[in-house]
């Protein structure tokens, strides 16, 4: 890690924790350990700072979901642990953070760019190589189908839809995306998708 990266990681940790407005630039300096002449020259603004957090983040789930399905034995299975790699994604995150985050534009954008695109597509692809593969359904609407489950995503890890008091998250994730992803599957990915809940007892 280069030092800016170092810095980008420690200040990401913070976020997770207390949220961006939590703390002000001089505390963070402090809890950095670093100059103050040292931050100005690392970031232009508390804004410029935000967005390259975000930025760092992104880049950093991009090399960590790249690694885990290479672990992936099919496209059913990496489907999974795509969604499970998100839902733990959200528990490491103080939701203050996401709210704290809609005011800064840039950063903002960065977040939905990632979510709407670049996994998005990645959905796409392992559920195209699902369908050549003989695992998905031939017929289904692929754009439909993984924007759905994008949406999916969303309204399980929203508090207002399923307060974590309330509902376990493990469960909500079985009743939403067993029988979902299995009414996608063909005969032999259904058995693949019911195999991956029953040993990873979600």
């Amino acid at each position: 890690m280069t030092f800016l990266e170092t810095i980008l990681s420690e200040i990401l940790l913070v976020f997770k924790q207390d949220g961006i407005e939590a703390n002000t630039e001089e505390a963070l300096i402090k809890r950095l350990d670093i100059r103050q002449s040292t931050y100005k020259e690392l970031f232009s603004s508390k804004a410029d700072m935000v967005k390259k957090v975000v930025l760092f983040d992104v880049e950093e789930q991009k090399k960590e979901l790249a690694q885990l399905l290479s672990k992936a034995s099919n496209p059913v299975e990496e489907i999974m642990m795509l969604l499970q790699n998100g839902i733990r994604k959200m528990k490491e995150v103080n939701p203050v953070m996401v709210a704290d985050m809609q005011k800064y534009p840039d950063a903002w954008a960065v977040t939905m760019d990632y979510l709407s695109n670049y996994s998005q597509q990645l959905n796409a692809e392992v559920i195209n190589k699902g369908i050549l593969e003989g695992y998905f359904r031939k017929d289904i609407n692929l754009q439909l189908v993984t924007k759905i489950i994008l949406e999916q995503f969303f309204m399980m890890v929203n508090p207002a839809v399923f307060p974590p008091e309330r509902y376990d998250l493990s469960e909500v994730f079985r009743s939403i995306y067993f029988y979902y992803v299995r009414g996608i599957c063909t005969d032999a990915g259904g058995k693949l998708a019911e195999e991956y809940f029953s040993r990873n007892n979600v």
